[in-house]
This record gives structure tokens, C-alpha cells and sequence, in this order.
């Protein structure tokens, strides 16, 4: 709340350019890794195995390299579940014989009672339920990302962010995964189905993200009131 305060009427603040190793959550990629295989040199050749040029690959492969992301996402999902139910049970219950004690019921009971109908048990139950979910994404951008680690198995792990201000709209994107060197392609750049364990994050700030939110009031009260 206090940084929406301090942004009232001015632009929404841009993050400076950081290392990503020192931000406070940053945490290197940890993942099972083969054993490392011996590296087999060829000090007569003129190619480089896995070279995709002929005098230098261009391609990332160590901390601080750069790579462009082909991010295109088009997603839709519908389902639909219809749930019927319905339960009429009754149960009755008597006594025809209480060793000869069933003509004096009436004096503990009321005088009407029926030794071969004392009890009764009646239930009903209906149950109806309909749900409906559909859900459709379409993402499509370019743009550029840093290999922040190299990996014992020589997969690269990777960060992208990009912020973008319109008028006094913030745009943020972010996205972190790991990808191997062989699948970047030879113009230095990645499709997203390429990339393992990707996290993308895009979002804005600003004075029309605010307006799509109800007041921080109103979402606390909707969390606490149990009804």
C-alpha cells in the first residue's frame, strides 16, 4: 500500500538493471544430473562438434550469454460436469409379540398405539450440481534472456524480465527454465516448448491494474466474513 501511496500521480517506478544471483530469492537450479562425460578434443579439425557455424558458434552457452525466447502460448480448456442424485427410503418397524406384554403398552405409551407399528423412519434426499469451467490463453511474445548458470550436464538455466511503461501502465514479464544447448536453434534463439521447467509470470502495474481490483478492504473482508 505504501508504494501505491507514493506513486499517486507520478509513473509506476521501473526496477533498476540487477545481478540476478544477488537478488534476496534468487536460488540455483538443483536438478539430478547424469555423470560427466569425458570431452573429446580434436586439435586437427577446423569443426567443433555441435558448431552450428563453421568459424564460431554463436549460440549461448555460458553464464552472462544472451538468447532470444520465442514465447507463443494458445491454450483453451473446457469442462463440464453435471451431477443427479436422488434418495427416498422409509423404514418401519413393529412388534407383534412382548411375551404377552403388548395389550398393556397403552400404559406407557398413548392408548393408539400399535405394537405392530411402533416405529417409522422416513428420509428424502435430492442432490443436483452443475459445473462449468472454460478457460483460454493466447500469449504471444519475443524477447531477449541471460544464462545465470551452467549445469554439470551442460543444460543452462535461464532468466528473462522485460518492463514496459505506457502512460502510467507498468507491464512486467518474467521468465525462468532450463533449456539444453542443442535445442537453441542457430540464430541464438529458443521456442518455449524447449524450455523445462518454465515459469512465466506476466503482469502490470499501474493505474488501470488497480481499477480491475477491488479495494484492499474489500478483499480482506471477503477472506475473513464466512459468509
Amino acid at each position: 500500500m505504501a508504494t501505491r501511496l507514493s506513486e499517486v500521480g507520478d509513473y509506476p517506478a521501473m526496477s533498476t538493471i540487477t545481478n540476478p544471483q544477488a537478488q534476496p530469492g534468487y536460488r540455483p537450479v538443483n536438478l539430478p544430473m547424469p555423470s560427466p562425460q569425458p570431452v573429446t578434443e580434436n586439435p586437427n579439425s577446423l569443426w567443433r562438434a555441435g558448431a552450428k557455424a563453421f568459424f564460431k558458434d554463436i549460440r549461448a552457452k555460458d553464464v552472462g550469454d544472451t538468447l532470444t525466447v520465442r514465447l507463443k502460448l494458445d491454450d483453451s480448456a473446457k469442462m463440464q460436469n453435471v451431477t443427479k442424485r436422488k434418495r427416498d427410503d422409509n423404514e418401519a418397524m413393529g412388534i407383534d409379540s412382548i411375551f404377552g406384554f403388548e395389550t398393556k403398552l397403552g400404559k406407557f405409551f398413548p392408548k393408539n398405539v400399535d405394537n405392530a407399528d411402533l416405529f417409522a423412519f422416513g428420509t428424502k434426499s435430492n442432490t443436483d450440481g452443475d459445473g462449468n469451467i472454460g478457460r483460454s490463453e493466447k500469449l504471444e511474445l519475443t524477447f531477449a534472456a541471460m544464462v545465470t548458470q551452467v549445469l554439470p550436464n551442460g543444460s543452462l538455466a535461464i532468466l528473462g524480465r522485460q518492463e514496459v511503461r505506457v502512460n502510467f501502465e507498468l507491464r512486467e514479464l518474467m521468465l525462468v527454465g532450463v533449456v539444453r544447448p542443442q535445442d537453441i536453434e542457430a540464430d541464438n534463439s529458443i521456442s518455449h516448448e524447449r524450455i523445462a521447467e518454465m515459469r512465466v509470470a506476466y503482469g502490470g502495474r499501474g493505474t488501470l491494474s488497480d481499477l480491475q481490483q477491488p479495494r484492499w478492504g474489500t478483499q480482506i473482508m471477503d477472506i475473513l466474513l464466512p459468509f
